[in-house]
């Protein structure tokens, strides 16, 4: 093939909407984990044959990333089979994504003969269901883009989010397209503080469930939003049970109704119901952690009743910190960056006198969290407890307080690091009222939370007691603020 011809090829295929011109970053993802899932789960949230067809297509491109082609074109021959037979004759906007990926595919692979067969498939679907204006996307194409990029990363959830909205003002009713939207709108829906009226998770969980009366992880999923209101509770009750009837052993269900359970019913039959999810789906760190936060919380119930003094209370809590520990490794064996986990997992080595493991665990959690560029707060927050509570370094404690604070006062962990740092200044203050460190640390709270007044009168005492260039550089720029 010439360099002109090539070219040309190489043009046309960027033009297709398929995986590979999708911005699916290898970088954006935990590459094993995302195999992991989709290679367990093909019908991950999505149904039928519709569903596996479709996570092939995903499956296929993790397999083309990973160095394997002839893997990936392999799913993307059962991904075009499924679509067929679930489609019968309604199947060629289906195949459209497929197509794409096969084209692209052969491309790679140097069959510049079969990659111009599916560009010929392609041209004729176009030809024969034509859009307007020409650069919209069918409703098909839309919602399979939407759950590659939900599937794919967090990175791309709002454009997921925008995928899924457009996909249902074509095809309002689609179940597929009902259910995504739901699911991102779930996980990017900041709930702090919100009432079930202003939740539009809520409002489309609802929505989905109405197009698709069976899908059983809608109705879990939803119980657990509901159970957050307590004018909600008995509803949500009711929706367990109905999620669990109809889907006792699906892994996808089993570990929402786990989390519902652990939450607000019985931790026990939450270990039961998680350890039975295990059975079906062993390689998954979400049940994984789910079962170590129900030790953690048996845990935790036990050291706080009065026999916990007691030898056998002791060997007790013992196995179950173990126990605790044990799902967490595998949890961030199983998923490299499950931030959450990690953190978890440390603050438990610490609790253990794991102290080095636990201190090189928090090194790693902060930097694949700064990586990441997410959940940063709760590593500075726990990191800090660790230095305060059991390396006994207030220093380092107060200054990871501080970086907590600083990226959010308002969060759960902001408002946590505030009260941290309040009652250690508070407890300087009670020592000595002249300790210019507690009024450096009162300034530095008021200051975040943007009371700048009482942030200058607190640096100004700060500096009548202690001379820092620290407390002098906040106080000037606060001051030029006003």
């Amino acid at each position: 093939m010439s360099m002109t011809q090539d070219a040309l090829l190489e043009t046309e295929l960027q033009q297709l909407e398929c995986h590979f011109t999708w911005e699916l970053k290898k970088e954006d993802t935990n590459i094993t984990d995302l195999l992991n899932r989709l290679e367990q789960h093909d019908e991950l949230y999505l149904g039928g044959k519709a569903g596996v067809a479709q996570t092939n297509n995903s499956l296929a491109f993790v397999k083309y990333l990973l160095g394997f082609p002839t893997e990936a074109l392999s799913c993307l021959q059962k991904s075009e089979e499924l679509t067929k037979e679930h489609h019968e004759n309604d199947c060629d906007k289906w195949l459209i994504v497929t197509y794409g990926n096969l084209a692209w595919l052969q491309y790679h692979m140097k069959s510049y003969a079969e990659c111009e067969s599916y560009l010929e498939k392609l041209r004729d679907i176009a030809k024969r269901f034509p859009m307007e204006p020409a650069s919209a996307l069918h409703h098909e194409v839309l919602g399979e883009k939407a759950w590659a990029l939900f599937k794919f990363s967090r990175e791309n959830y709002e454009r997921a989010k925008e995928c899924f909205r457009m996909a249902l003002e074509l095809e309002p009713r689609d179940p597929q397209w009902n259910a995504g939207y739901a699911f991102v709108l779930h996980r990017t829906e900041r709930r702090s503080g919100s009432r079930r009226d202003d939740s539009l998770a809520v409002k489309q969980l609802r929505k989905a469930i109405d197009t698709d009366p069976d899908n059983d992880e809608l109705k879990a999923l939803l119980a657990l939003r509901l159970a957050e209101f307590d004018s909600e509770y008995d509803e949500a009750e009711n929706l367990v049970e109905k999620a669990l009837e109809g889907s006792p052993n699906a892994p996808h269900v089993v570990r929402y109704v786990g989390k519902f359970f652990r939450d607000y019913g019985s931790v026990d039959r939450s270990i039961a119901l998680l350890k039975r999810a295990l059975e079906h789906s062993p390689n998954s760190g979400f049940i994984h952690h789910q079962l170590a936060l129900c030790y953690k919380s048996k845990k935790i119930s036990l050291q706080k009743k009065e026999s916990r003094d007691s030898p056998s209370a002791d060997v007790e809590i013992q196995r179950l910190r173990r126990q605790c520990i044990y799902h967490l490794e595998k949890a961030t064996t199983l998923k490299t960056d499950f931030i959450i986990a990690m953190i978890q997992l440390a603050v438990q080595y610490g609790d253990d006198d794991q102290l080095d493991r636990a201190e090189h665990l928090f090194q790693e959690t902060l930097m694949k969290a700064k990586e990441k560029n997410e959940i940063l707060q709760q590593p500075y927050f726990y990191y800090g407890e660790f230095q305060q509570y059991r390396k006994r370094f207030l220093p380092l404690a107060i200054s990871y307080y501080k970086e907590c604070l600083k990226i959010d006062h308002d969060s759960i962990d902001g408002r946590k690091s505030v009260k941290k740092l309040t009652k250690i200044a508070d407890r300087y203050l009670a020592k000595n009222p002249q300790d210019g460190r507690a009024w450096g640390i009162l300034g530095f709270i008021h200051k975040e939370k943007g009371e700048k007044i009482r942030a200058i009168e607190c640096y100004e005492k700060a500096l009548q007691f202690k001379s820092s260039d620290e407390y002098l550089s906040a106080l000037c720029e606060l001051r030029l603020s006003l």
